[in-house]
C-alpha cells in the first residue's frame, strides 16, 4: 500500500465542508471532502500520534456553515473514563492518508496534552443549548454590525455627494464670475 499524507487544517465555506490544504509530497488535494467521511475519524495528539484519544462523533457548524468545533467520543485511554468532549476550531487538523486504490483515511490530530483534554467542555444537553444560545447572539451582533455598517456608509456617500455638489456649485459660480465682467 503506497501512502501518502496531506496535512489539512479544518476550515469551512458557506454551504458545505471544505479543507485547506498543505501538500507534505506530490498527493493532488481530493478538493472535496464529506463530513460523512470525518465522522469516526480516529482522533490522536500531535504530542504522541500513536496513542488514539477518541473519535469524532460530530461536527458543529455556525450560521455562516463554518466549522466551529468537533464532538470527540473517547474511550478510556488516557484516563478519561469515556466522555464526549468539544475540541474548538483552531485546535486540531485533519491527516489524510491516500490509498492506492484512491480510499483516503482520515486522522484528527489535536493539539493538546491529555491533561487539557481533561480541561476541554463536556458535549451535554446543558453546554448545547448555551453555545447555541452565544452562537445565535454572536450571529445577531454582526447582523446588527453589518446593517449598521451599510447604513454609515450609505450616510458618508450621501454626504460627499453632497459636498462635492457643492463645491462644484461654487467652482462653477467662480469661474462664471471670473469670465462675467463686473457691471
Amino acid at each position: 500500500m503506497r501512502k501518502q499524507t496531506l496535512s489539512l487544517a479544518i476550515a469551512a465555506l458557506a454551504g458545505g465542508l471544505a479543507l485547506g490544504a498543505q501538500a507534505q509530497t506530490d498527493y493532488q488535494p481530493q478538493g472535496l471532502y464529506s463530513a460523512d467521511d470525518i465522522l469516526d475519524a480516529g482522533v490522536y495528539l500531535t504530542g504522541d500520534p500513536d496513542e488514539r484519544v477518541g473519535e469524532v462523533e460530530n461536527i458543529l457548524f455556525d450560521e455562516a456553515m463554518q466549522i466551529t468545533a468537533l464532538v470527540v467520543e473517547s474511550g478510556s485511554v488516557l484516563g478519561l473514563g469515556g466522555r464526549e468532549f468539544i475540541v474548538e476550531s483552531g485546535r486540531f487538523t485533519l491527516i489524510t492518508d491516500l490509498e492506492n486504490d484512491g480510499d483516503a483515511e482520515h486522522r484528527v490530530m489535536l493539539e493538546a496534552s491529555a491533561e487539557e483534554i481533561e480541561g476541554y467542555p463536556t458535549y451535554s444537553d446543558a453546554w448545547w443549548a448555551q453555545a447555541r444560545e452565544h452562537s445565535r447572539e454572536a450571529w445577531m451582533q454582526t447582523q446588527e454590525g453589518a446593517e449598521s455598517a451599510w447604513q454609515a456608509t450609505q450616510e458618508g456617500a450621501e454626504r460627499a455627494w453632497d459636498t462635492t455638489r457643492e463645491n462644484a456649485r461654487r467652482a462653477w459660480e467662480a469661474a462664471r464670475d471670473a469670465v462675467t465682467p463686473d457691471e
